[in-house]
């Protein structure tokens, strides 16, 4: 599978390198319409964020620093993961609730990051 889900958060995979500030560019070029607009791509990419199903080495660095990028708020991205951050959380806040009930659960459980995000996203066009 040639597409990424989420990245960032969701929107860009990332990957940390520990002696860096930022996660790497590799991934800022994905198209992350193509997996937003394929709901069985979007799907494989959340069940392996979820532990409930394979993950493709894209996913698997991804699902490595989710909770840090939303904890942080993405401040280790790139612009580009930033974007498609925003992206990616606009998009499962306002058409994939479950999904994104799913993922807040694992790694949001304290609900601690869940109403800003939601309160900033909600009803935003991507």
């Amino acid at each position: 599978m040639k597409v990424v889900f989420l990245v960032c958060v969701l929107a860009a995979v990332v990957y940390a390198h520990p002696h860096e500030s930022h996660y790497t560019d590799k991934w800022d070029n994905i198209d992350l319409d193509e997996i937003l607009n394929n709901k069985k791509i979007l799907a494989s990419y959340v069940k392996c964020c979820l532990d409930q199903g394979k993950c493709t080495p894209d996913a698997k660095e991804l699902k490595s620093h989710i909770k840090e990028a939303l904890e942080n708020r993405c401040g280790k991205c790139t612009p580009a993961q930033k974007d498609g951050t925003r992206k990616v959380l606009t998009h499962l806040i306002n058409h994939e609730p479950e999904m994104w009930n799913q993922l807040c659960e694992k790694y949001d459980a304290e609900g601690k990051y869940r109403k800003m995000y939601e309160d900033e996203y909600k009803s935003v066009k991507h």
